[in-house]
């Protein structure tokens, strides 16, 4: 498909474009589950201590999804930046096969990978029981969880990150008025405590498969009619899964992480501490969740500009992504700290649940600038097909603590400040260690293209509607 080649927009610019209708997307994807912590309280603090378990459990399935999705954004922008039609449509296809295999089998496995790691994280029986509610019932849509970050990856991969914003903004409100419809019962429908939040969270999925499939299949790079002339190849789906695979397991070593802290947290400090971190993790997160939309629009420009051989474009769009992640998260530190207290109580106002949480939020304030640094990163070798590293960083950030925790909590005798200072200390000796390897990355890139503009054309860097 030929293409005329256009003018490159400055990178603020197309950051700018990508990035803020993410980053709404993202607060409202956000919101979604503060407004699901809001209902599990209204419940009682053994939901909110179940959601909190079921939480890793769920982002390590959901990782398999969020992983596919990084890796067709990152293959088809580069397809995109080769201007090559066919291997965009190649690479589309091959991911639908893939998740829909994956989004029917795994379901059949998880309830019983969930139970054992709640038996194993020594969870009390309420708890637990709430948990499993949760995680068995959301696992029936599972599928459109896969579908939903396919179809979003081909999109973001084209610029445009605004029907997934549309679809969060709209799933966010639907979500407010399910969620209770479903928790405590209305006429014929039963109350189904934590089961009804996922019940409202299947429902929501749904109906932004269609949605997004719509917005799919009418944007510039898809042509259904010409799916049939690309066949699903081995070579395809290997490509897909070694993009895919590593961000789908550092989502995973998050979620391992998330189950040590837990293991760690119940150990010094209970259930209503484990509760008060569910939260609070939550409101972290509305801070985090803006720097998220840099990220797909970091992946999404270096690998536009990885595909057309552009090694300045690349280190600008590093640059420039990370200047304002570090004003989004300095900001919202402002909001924060003063008012951790506020923000906590809102969900549970149980006193020993405010006072941990509040010190979980004012000792992690220290940790938020690195995660710009160590997202910004990862985004962007992943978009220069260097996904490797965020699995293996993931390794490190989550295993680490097994023995730090340990080490502050009981032989230094800090209890539960030792997971909390434990968190700090392993982030920003994770950033050390990504900007070192990005750095070196980035100069075997510079060495590379510099062969490559002597050899090869300079492919179209082929700018597509906003």
């Amino acid at each position: 498909m030929k293409r005329t080649e256009k003018k490159k927009k400055p990178i603020v610019s197309e950051l700018r474009i990508i990035a803020v209708p993410a980053m709404i997307g993202f607060l409202f994807s956000t919101l979604f589950n503060v407004v699901d912590s809001f209902y599990a309280g209204r419940i009682g603090t053994d939901a909110i201590a179940g959601m909190t378990l079921a939480f890793p459990v769920f982002m390590i399935l959901l990782s398999l999804a969020a992983g596919m999705g990084n890796g067709i954004n990152a293959l088809a922008a580069i397809a995109i930046g080769e201007n090559d039609q066919r291997k965009f449509l190649s690479l589309f296809k091959n991911a639908l096969v893939l998740v829909i295999v994956l989004g029917i089998a795994v379901p059949l496995i998880a309830p019983f990978l969930a139970d054992f790691i709640f038996t194993l994280q020594g969870a009390e029986a309420d708890a637990h029981n709430y948990a499993m509610r949760y995680i068995v019932t959301v696992m029936v849509g599972f599928l459109f969880f896969m579908l939903n970050f396919i179809f979003n990856g081909v999109l973001y991969a084209q610029g445009n990150s605004k029907p997934f914003r549309n679809f969060l903004i709209v799933a966010s409100i639907v979500n407010i008025v399910l969620n209770p419809l479903f928790i405590f019962g209305f006429w014929m429908i039963p109350a189904l405590d934590t089961a009804g939040i996922a019940v409202a969270t299947v429902i929501v999925q749904m109906g932004g498969s269609v949605y997004l499939f719509h917005k799919a299949r009418t944007s510039p790079w898809v042509r259904l009619s010409r799916l049939s002339k690309v066949s699903c190849s081995k070579q395809t789906l290997r490509e897909l899964l070694r993009q895919g695979v590593p961000s789908a397991l550092n989502n995973a070593t998050v979620a391992l992480g998330i189950f040590v802290i837990n293991f760690y947290v119940q150990l010094y400090g209970g259930t209503h501490t484990l509760a008060a971190y569910g939260i609070a993790i939550r409101i972290e997160q509305l801070v985090l969740v803006p720097t998220l939309g840099l990220n797909v629009a970091v992946i999404t420009l270096a690998g536009r500009s990885f595909g057309a051989r552009d090694i300045a474009r690349i280190y600008a769009v590093w640059k420039k992504a990370t200047i304002a992640g570090l004003f989004i998260m300095a900001s919202g530190l402002l909001v924060i700290v003063p008012l951790a207290p506020f923000f906590i109580a809102v969900f549970d106002d149980t006193s020993r649940v405010v006072e941990a949480g509040t010190r979980y939020l004012r000792i992690e304030a220290l940790a938020f600038l690195s995660y710009v640094f160590l997202n910004v990163g990862v985004s962007l070798l992943q978009g220069v097909k260097k996904p490797g590293f965020a699995f293996w960083i993931g390794c490190f950030r989550q295993l680490l603590p097994f023995g730090l925790f340990y080490l502050l909590g009981t032989i230094l005798a800090m209890g539960i400040d030792g997971v909390w200072w434990g968190i700090v200390i392993i982030n920003w000796s994770a950033v050390a260690i990504t900007l070192v390897y990005a750095k070196k990355v980035m100069r075997t890139l510079e060495q590379r293209f510099h062969v490559d503009q002597k050899t090869l054309p300079q492919a179209a860097y082929t700018q597509l509607p906003d």
